[in-house]
């Protein structure tokens, strides 16, 4: 449990610690956003079908395959429920730097940010501890591993965009905190589940990938390619996944 913990919040403070590297280059240029963040696609990317979906499949039984395609369904559909009910809003780095003079909307702006970027966040805690449920510890922390580099750009580029309307950089790194803090308790949330119900272990997983890649598919792959620079995220994204790809064969 001490071992999840210090992964919990080693996830989860890699947010800040991208924030405080864009604090040191915060004029961020739109198409280093776009290829960081395509970066970080790759890797979630690898970690949704190399770390969770396949071996959620090693199941030795007739049901596997079922279990797996439900369990990624049903992850999906679970991150969309949310995305209908809890209001939030998916700011785009234009959007943000043509606001900033709107100062009387500051403060749901924030609020609607942060909800963003809390479910963005909530999938990668899950899938880091779903991960300790497989008796290959190694596994696990190369799962957090790779969740911990895509939250590093991630940060990065979320810092720019809150300073050009207004917000101060402690509240920026403040803000920065308490997403990974949502990363910390999908971690304990995929651990228990997983901890208490083992035969849940291949569902679990399956369902980690599956709100991982509804990310993806959803709010990532199309805001890195609409501004011009595909090409560029493109390769950046192959480079995450390769990346994910090489850390999985030599630690997991």
């Amino acid at each position: 449990m001490v071992l999840v913990l210090l992964t919990a919040f080693g996830v989860g403070t890699a947010t800040a610690i991208g924030a405080i590297i864009g604090l040191v280059f915060k004029n961020v240029t739109h198409k280093f956003s776009d290829i960081v963040s395509a970066f970080a696609t790759g890797i979630m990317l690898c970690t949704a079908i190399v770390s969770l979906i396949l071996p959620a499949l090693d199941t030795p039984n007739n049901f596997s395959i079922l279990v797996c395609v439900s369990g990624i369904f049903l992850g999906a559909i679970f991150l969309n429920l949310i995305d209908r009910f809890i209001p939030h809003k998916h700011i785009e780095y234009n959007t943000m730097l043509e606001s900033k003079n709107e100062k009387n909307n500051n403060a749901n702006k924030i609020i609607l940010f942060v909800l963003a970027i809390a479910i963005h966040n909530f999938p990668e805690g899950l899938a880091a501890g779903v991960g300790f449920g497989l008796e290959n510890v190694s596994h696990a922390f190369s799962i957090a591993l790779g969740i911990a580099l895509q939250n590093i750009p991630e940060g990065m580029v979320i810092i720019a965009p809150m300073l050009s309307i207004g917000i101060s950089k402690k509240k920026t790194l403040t803000i920065a905190l308490l997403t990974g803090l949502i990363e910390v308790v999908g971690t304990l949330i995929g651990y228990l589940a997983v901890s208490i119900a083992t035969f849940l272990l291949p569902f679990c997983l399956a369902f980690a990938g599956g709100t991982m890649l509804y990310v993806v598919g959803s709010e990532m792959l199309p805001e890195t390619h609409a501004h011009g620079s595909h090409k560029s995220a493109t390769y950046a994204l192959l480079i995450g996944f390769c990346l994910m790809l090489v850390l999985d064969f030599y630690i997991g």
